[in-house]
């Protein structure tokens, strides 16, 4: 697989990230069409899982916002049908309400929630985030022993949250790598473990539509 350089990675994925901080649901494009090729094609999930999880992200928030009004600020990452709520919100009922509304949306097998009560993000903030994103991403191009296509990365208010189907060894690593980087005050994992033999069955073969997820820990 040819390597794309870090600089190159990190200029992509901040300009692109922080159009998406301003416009809720937009998703990011790592260096063109190309490149995104590459990252479906080696994406853990199967193509099913990955079209639910696009599918999930926008419903969800839509019908939160829909919930909750525009005083809110949510955001929802989906990976295998694992849904994970970050941002901020004005009550503790809010966040319930939120929790609840992301639950019903179809496929959803769980959520986290990890909403904070408090007064929605400054712009600039949200500007660091996405730089943070950014080079975590960055990090984990440019280390030898982990696979970026393996994990979302996303960050709110300098917390990076790590999703993804990794190994025990690949989980550790990708904390190492998050905690790592400057302003990074804290790593939340929200994974699903796969057995060294697992992964070296998907490597070999790709996920299938009949594959059954792991169960996240």
């Amino acid at each position: 697989m040819k390597m794309i350089p870090k600089r190159l990675v990190l200029l992509s994925l901040s300009a692109a990230a922080l159009a998406a901080s301003l416009s809720a649901c937009v998703p990011l494009v790592v260096g063109g069409a190309a490149a995104g090729g590459v990252l479906v094609a080696m994406d853990r999930r199967t193509s099913g899982a990955q079209l639910e999880d696009e599918g999930i992200e926008m419903r969800a928030a839509n019908r939160i916002k829909e919930a909750l009004g525009d005083g809110a600020h949510i955001n929802v990452t989906s990976y295998n049908r694992q849904v994970l709520l970050t941002g901020e919100v004005a009550t503790a009922q809010d966040q319930k309400r939120a929790e609840e509304v992301a639950a019903r949306v179809d496929n959803v097998r769980t959520v986290v929630n990890d909403l904070a009560v408090m007064l929605p993000s400054s712009l600039t903030q949200r500007s660091s985030d996405v730089l943070i994103t950014g080079k975590v991403k960055a990090s984990l191009v440019d280390a030898k022993d982990v696979q970026l296509n393996a994990f979302k990365v996303f960050t709110e208010r300098g917390v990076v949250y790590l999703m993804g189907r990794v190994t025990q060894r690949e989980a550790e690593r990708a904390t190492q790598i998050a905690r790592g980087v400057a302003n990074v005050t804290k790593v939340v994992r929200v994974f699903e473990i796969l057995s060294e033999e697992e992964l070296a069955r998907l490597n070999r073969q790709g996920p299938t539509p009949q594959q059954a997820p792991a169960a996240p820990r």
